[in-house]
């Protein structure tokens, strides 16, 4: 079985995210959406929200899960029996980065490959820090989220 982590803070899952998602579910056979805690991050939206929204999108889906973990992302791989760990491209700056983590996580966990999917154009600028920023001033996130996630923060503003 090919196994498959994505992972992130998804402080919130935009519709980038869910574009890299639905278009790995092509590559693997079971996904799972990790999100990483960090003790030095504050997210915005609560842990309980953002698994809540992911479960939502996914419903229909039993292909796809979501669960937390802290720690290395390699280390929670090894726990999952994920051969693999999805991640997203928005622009060159991305890679670097990105390949710099996939260097050192094959240099630790040989076994373990990691997939790049570039965006597609019209998700290419979406980042969670700017949909937060946008949101925080009371801007119209709409174009940015999922319904699942906008259902939620308008339970939450309210």
């Amino acid at each position: 079985m090919r196994i498959c982590l994505f992972p992130g803070t998804f402080d919130p899952i935009t519709l980038g995210h869910t574009d890299v998602i639905n278009r790995g579910l092509d590559l693997f056979d079971r996904l799972v959406i990790g999100i990483g805690v960090n003790s030095s991050k504050t997210p915005m939206f609560a842990l309980e929200e953002r698994m809540a929204w992911i479960r939502e999108i996914y419903k229909d889906d039993p292909r796809v899960e979501v669960a937390s973990y802290s720690g290395l992302t390699i280390d929670f791989c090894k726990k999952l029996d994920a051969r693999f760990i999805l991640r997203g491209i928005r622009y060159v700056s991305d890679f670097e980065y990105e390949k710099a983590i996939a260097d050192v996580n094959r240099t630790v966990a040989p076994g373990i490959e990691t997939i790049f999917l570039t965006t597609v154009p019209q998700y290419s600028s979406i980042a969670s820090t700017l949909v937060r920023d946008i949101y925080r001033y009371g801007g119209d996130v709409s174009p940015f989220l999922p319904a699942a996630v906008l259902e939620g923060i308008k339970r939450v503003k309210q």
